[in-house]
């Protein structure tokens, strides 16, 4: 299915872009793979470090409509990547969240139907569902443009759908690497609320829901993966017993734009949310503009439906957390000194 094909990676440097390239570079599938996005440093560095053929590098911008259309001639699948997704920056600069994540793929799906890409996977957040901050917010409109243009892409010749998934571990912006560093300084661990749970799952996590979306997803399918949860409080004493520190853990108090909890699915959502395994899809509303449907009719079950959150799915505990943690590279290389280990961009 994937061998002689092209597959376009937007915002392709970053860590799940590199994921991907760890999972499919040295192998039959994909031809060519083509990596957009706007910084030709990281570009570089990725060109001179994996150094290989099928490998194909573009410059550009999400933003700039042109740019991606001329990436995605030829293109079979697409993967977009591309966002705005570090909380802070988003509530500083919410206009620049909405150019990138809304706009930006508005042109990117405006691209790839242009082109007759066969299948366009867009990458959510959890704070997509029930936002409260502008990248959720960005997200979460971002998914709702990928759903309604999904519905009026004529003779489906090209099928967008979603995926969502909760942090991943060890990357940008997350507090694994801050807590490491805390550790191996010496000082206090500062922690938000020591009962604040996350979803935890690693990047293989995010590429396996994205490829799983890739083979069985229909016109504006979301898809959802079932993922485990913690504490933050659970988190800090698992990544202290693993390096054997004694390092004083502080509570610093909730962040401007954290929640207690992540919802991965919505309970409007898992009303309709099919049970795949390891997985849910949630097809698309795809009612027409006919008001009465929306305002005048109404959900009996919706009432007994619950959210899908990361206080009411398989909490790991301390040992359950060491257990995962351990499988991190980051983690292989800091506390059990594997220099073997796979280290994906920051």
């Amino acid at each position: 299915m994937l061998k002689n094909k092209t597959l376009l990676i937007t915002g392709g440097t970053g860590s799940f872009g590199s994921a991907v390239l760890n999972r499919f570079l040295n192998t039959d599938h994909f031809k060519e793979i083509r990596i957009f996005s706007r910084d030709e440093k990281k570009q570089d560095d990725m060109r001179n470090h994996l150094n290989h053929p099928k490998l194909k590098f573009y410059i550009g911008d999400v933003r700039d409509y042109k740019s991606i259309e001329r990436a995605m001639q030829g293109v079979d699948y697409v993967f977009h990547a591309a966002a705005l997704k570090q909380v802070p920056s988003c509530e500083f600069f919410p206009l620049e969240a909405t150019k990138t994540n809304v706009f930006g793929t508005q042109n990117v799906i405006d691209a790839a139907v242009a082109n007759q890409v066969v299948k366009v996977i867009c990458l959510s957040t959890d704070k997509a569902a029930y936002p409260i901050n502008a990248m959720g917010i960005s997200k979460a409109l971002m998914e709702k443009v990928a759903i309604a243009a999904s519905r009026n892409i004529k003779d489906n010749l090209t099928t967008v759908c979603l995926t969502r998934y909760g942090n991943v571990m060890a990357s940008r912006g997350s507090v694994i690497p801050l807590f490491l560093k805390q550790i191996k300084e010496g000082n206090v661990i500062t922690i938000t609320d020591p009962n604040m749970t996350r979803f935890l799952m690693s990047l293989e996590d995010a590429v396996d829901l994205v490829l799983f979306a890739f083979e069985h997803g229909n016109q504006g399918d979301l898809f959802v993966n079932k993922a485990p949860a913690g504490t933050i409080g659970d988190l800090a004493a698992a990544l202290k017993e693993m390096c054997n520190a004694t390092n004083e853990i502080k509570v610093i108090g909730t962040r401007h734009g954290e929640k207690l909890y992540e919802t991965l699915c919505t309970r409007e959502e898992m009303l309709k949310a099919e049970d795949m395994g390891e997985f849910y899809r949630v097809p698309a509303d795809n009612r027409d503009l006919n008001y009465a449907q929306y305002f005048s009719e109404g959900e009996k079950d919706i009432a007994i439906i619950e959210d899908y959150h990361s206080h009411n799915t398989e909490q790991l505990g301390v040992e359950g957390m060491k257990k995962l943690l351990s499988n991190l590279p980051l983690i292989k290389k800091e506390v059990f000194g594997d220099l073997t280990a796979i280290q994906y961009p920051a």
